[in-house]
């Protein structure tokens, strides 16, 4: 192996940190749609040439599909490549508006790729968004694309990029992300090329190895090392799918630490519900699970020595050798057969970042967050005073949980970087107004570390038009952990207060909204952790006094009791040993709260499970 230079290696680290935050400014400051412009939900990624991932601050897509169909040895200096078919994408596209645009880079001949990856507002379907809640087939979600070349030697392939905006209802947007995204890679080729010039081929990459296995090193001295060898079992649910009445959809995983310091994680997901009949499936033919593996493991993090080592550790391809994917067989929610739908799939792919975390909070004592949910779409459609037809659509985040250490974080979104709408470009472009836009009081779920808070938006309609929405966690609540109590879950309403008020469930895709009628949208509250009631008097005081917690919630979660802005001590000893006393007749408190709508959903017993320990 080349021996390194400390510092270049370093060099060669920053370079490609640099490149990819480029990329993505340069995408954000050029793409036309509010949903990659304004929003951010996209991310750039740089892969070497042999398909792994070199950069950690975020998820990508994969290089395989791109490679299966059009072999490296094929491919020339400014060609570009897309895809966005789920079914072909080997677990890297989860739904049809995720598009992937590749570049290769080259120095003499193919050396790394770039990516960018993100979600688009329509590219045709059953609805607007290309998102129907109720699809039960991949043909009415959109065009899929198997991978293509789209631009051949700077050449763009005008036939193909025909096809895609005229099966889009936002023909315009579509066409200006694509060429943003395009030519935000090209871009940064050119600077990975300049890298390979400078260095050489050689050096580059073993700098490439270096990075990959110092990740490798880390993770198993600082993280798995604080997993004790042994097999431990969790699962959690979906609890809706758009087209059976709701139910508990179950993602199951068996995690299994072998080898002590030096060893590795087996994670099985036998047990896992069958596929569903609507679009909540997360398809793909894994091969060997790189995705996943590399989707799960920055909840791994999570076990690092202090926070700040958390957020230093990267998730790139070195994570891979420590971590065995097991998946059932063809026909669940993780390998459903073709053309099951697969549009609302973040309520299976973001679960089994929950269903990992408790897994390991089961294996650490509780050292893990409590649950959360920190991605749903919300949106509008109709025309506006011109005629023209128009979607406003945003992905709401909401808090995440409890920590050990800490009280979980406010309206978190899942995408590095993505953001709800600004209030001003929302009114300036639609028919609507922003009436308020802050945190929903008593959202998070009470602990000794309580969770975060999720959004409450209020959204006036202007013009009759429709509401719409993939959202799970309006029946189930977010998890507590170690005696924290469960978030508040998923709530809209529209004309709150009015002659027409009506709750909508999660799945949305048409409800009529009259002109003058509020949409009323509060977020999920992240699950508690540890006791609520040891929760010092203090600190829920200043909750009270920032909005974040109600009197009545300080009083019936914690056993605080104010006067005006002052802690009634004595009053607050007395209600606190009273709510002790009820405790510890009613037994110890579980490990995980479901919160009150798990009952419903599981004939009637609070906290159900298999013998999951």
């Amino acid at each position: 192996m080349t021996r390194i230079d400390p510092v270049v290696l370093e060099i060669v680290e920053g370079t490609l940190a640099s490149v990819e935050r480029e990329v993505e400014t340069a995408i954000g400051r050029t793409a036309r749609s509010p949903m990659i412009r304004d929003a951010h939900d996209f991310r750039a990624g740089i892969h070497d040439r042999r398909l792994r991932k070199l950069t950690g601050r975020s998820y990508s897509a994969l290089v395989h599909p791109v490679v299966r169909d059009f072999p490296i040895e094929t491919m020339r200096p400014d060609d570009v490549y897309f895809h966005n078919d789920v079914y072909l994408s080997e677990g890297g596209i989860g739904h049809l508006p995720d598009l992937c645009v590749t570049v290769p880079v080259f120095h003499d001949d193919v050396v790394a790729f770039v990516q960018a990856f993100g979600h688009h507002d329509d590219i045709g379907g059953a609805v607007p968004g290309s998102m129907p809640s109720h699809a039960t087939s991949a043909y009415q979600e959109g065009l899929m694309v198997p991978p293509i070349k789209l631009w051949d030697r700077g050449v763009r392939n005008e036939a193909a990029l025909r096809i895609m905006t005229r099966n889009s209802r936002m023909p315009d947007s579509l066409a200006g992300d694509l060429d943003a995204e395009c030519s935000a890679c090209l871009m940064g080729a050119r600077r990975l090329a300049d890298l390979f010039a400078r260095y050489g081929r050689e050096t580059v990459e073993a700098c490439f190895d270096a990075l990959i296995d110092r990740t490798t090193q880390t993770f198993r001295r600082e993280v798995l090392a604080k997993i004790p060898d042994g097999t431990y079992v969790w699962e959690d649910h979906a609890e809706h799918d758009g087209v059976d009445p709701p139910r508990l959809h179950t993602q199951r995983i068996t995690l299994t630490k072998e080898g002590g310091a030096a060893g590795r994680l087996i994670i099985d997901f036998a047990g896992t519900s069958p596929q569903a009949k609507g679009p909540i499936n997360h398809a793909g033919d894994y091969a060997d699970g790189v995705f996943l593996a590399k989707w799960l493991a920055p909840i791994l993090r999570n076990l690092a020595e202090t926070p700040q080592r958390a957020a230093e550790l990267d998730v790139n391809e070195g994570v891979v050798p420590l971590i065995e994917m097991r998946f059932p067989e063809k026909g669940t929610l993780l390998t459903p057969v073709f053309p099951a739908p697969t549009n609302a799939r973040t309520f299976v792919i973001l679960r089994l970042l929950g269903v990992l975390a408790g897994v390991l909070a089961k294996a650490t004592g509780g050292r893990m967050p409590a649950d959360q949910e920190t991605i749903r779409y919300t949106g509008v459609y109709g025309e506006d005073d011109a005629g023209v037809p128009y979607l406003m659509r945003e992905v709401l985040g909401g808090g995440s949980g409890g920590r050990y250490y800490a009280d979980g974080e406010d309206t978190i979104h899942v995408v590095p970087d993505s953001r709800n709408l600004p209030a001003e470009f929302a009114e300036s472009r639609w028919p609507l107004r922003v009436e308020r836009l802050g945190l929903a009081t008593d959202s998070c779920g009470p602990g000794f570390h309580r969770g975060g808070l999720g959004y409450d938006k209020h959204i006036r309609v202007l013009r009759d038009a429709h509401y719409m929405s993939i959202a799970d966690r309006s029946i189930l609540s977010c998890w507590g952990v170690n005696g924290g109590k469960a978030g508040r879950p998923f709530r809209v309403t529209i004309d709150p207060g009015g002659p027409h008020e009506r709750d909508m469930d999660g799945l949305v895709d048409d409800e009529p909204v009259r002109a003058g009628e509020v949409i009323r949208i509060r977020t999920t509250g992240g699950g508690g952790w540890g006791d609520p009631l040891d929760r010092p008097a203090e600190w829920v005081a200043a909750d009270v006094r920032d909005g974040k917690v109600s009197l009545d919630g300080a009083r019936n979660d914690y056993g605080v009791i104010l006067t005006g802005r002052d802690i009634d001590a004595e009053a607050t000893a007395n209600l606190r040993d009273r709510l002790r006393a009820e405790h510890d007749a009613a037994g110890p408190l579980p490990f995980f709260d479901r919160g009150p709508g798990y009952p419903r959903l599981s004939g009637g017993e609070p906290h159900a499970e298999v013998d999951l320990c």
